[in-house]
């Protein structure tokens, strides 16, 4: 902290806010699937997972979703929020621990849920098992290897910050970047968008560059913003791995500045975020549907962190900073 006085910082985000009509129903539903799947969740526990609000964050990713389709969605949610209380709870995680989730993880994702490891057992095996069971059947085959593919993406970024924190090794500023969009698990819930909306992407779209920057554009959006609410947090735990912190290394600011040079870094990239989409080009009747369904989730996905970061206690706001976000105006996305 620099000391002074409580100050406000403000993103300007035009995208509208969404939020699934089944949020809160199925948020009510989560703690009766987390104690069947055998993690112990007494009364305090409860009440803290319900502030956290994991149902609230998957119905903005996914607002059109299925009330039931949601309670996969949400149940694959707050394991990768399980697993990252893992992996990344402490300023100094086992390498070897991590790795041997990540192993046992990707072993279940590629071979089945009969797949053992000795390194990913118990309530989190459970839930992963188990929350994937109806994506691994629905999602067409490409979409699965996309899954898996980003999934592996994200525990290597994990294991890579782990193994940082071991040696006390600080990131730089394009280091960090490339990094945290692997930490950020969004190109995770990328992949889940055909899940929810029933409408299969062509790989050979996917991975187009023009949707791919979008794609990456988007990722850095939420990621940053997740670095700025989420300073104090990471200044204790994340040694070094925050984009905040890793600007006041590499440019000798104090926090307050550190923080307004993200700030602005982030406001120049979202003011080009609609022009990154308009330039993604027409594949044709029935593939451009679902790709303004995957573009929106994209766009979804922005948003939706921020509104979620904002309201949830998981990245309550402490400190001397206050961050706000004024509402969008209701223009459709595309």
């Amino acid at each position: 902290m620099d000391g002074e006085a409580l100050w406000s910082i403000e993103f300007d985000c035009p995208i509208p806010s969404r939020i699934s009509p089944y949020a809160d129903s199925v948020q009510n539903w989560l703690p009766g699937w987390l104690r069947r799947s055998g993690l112990p969740l007494d009364d305090h526990a409860a009440a803290r997972l319900h502030r956290h609000g994991f149902a609230r964050y998957a119905g903005r990713l996914y607002p059109t979703a299925s009330h039931t389709d949601l309670r996969t969605l949400t149940a694959l949610f707050t394991w990768f929020f399980l697993l990252d209380d893992a992996c990344d709870g402490t300023a100094g995680p086992d390498p070897d621990y991590v790795r041997g989730l990540r192993d046992g993880i990707l072993r279940i994702l590629r071979n089945g849920p009969r797949s053992r490891h000795p390194g990913f057992t118990g309530p989190l095996r459970r839930q992963l098992t188990d929350a994937w069971r109806v994506p691994s059947r629905r999602l067409s085959p490409a979409a699965r290897d996309r899954f898996v593919d980003a999934v592996a993406h994200h525990l290597d970024g994990v294991l890579i910050e782990a193994d940082n924190k071991a040696v006390g090794r600080q990131p730089t500023v394009p280091e960090y970047v490339e990094l945290r969009r692997a930490t950020s698990a969004a190109y995770v819930s990328y992949t889940l968008v055909e899940f929810a909306t029933g409408r299969p992407l062509p790989d050979a779209v996917y991975h187009h560059p023009a949707v791919r920057e979008y794609a990456t554009t988007g990722n850095d959006l939420l990621s940053w913003f997740n670095d700025v609410l989420s300073l104090a947090r990471d200044t204790a735990t994340a040694g070094g791995h925050n984009l905040v912190l890793a600007v006041a290394r590499a440019e000798g600011l104090p926090e307050r500045a550190a923080v307004q040079a993200v700030v602005r870094r982030w406001q120049r990239t979202m003011d080009g975020f609609a022009a990154l989409r308009a330039a993604v080009p027409s594949f044709g009747p029935g593939i451009d549907e679902a790709l303004g369904d995957y573009l929106d989730g994209v766009a979804y996905s922005v948003r939706g962190t921020i509104d979620w970061s904002l309201e949830s206690s998981r990245y309550r706001q402490s400190g001397g900073r206050t961050v706000s976000v004024p509402p969008a105006a209701p223009p459709e996305l595309r």
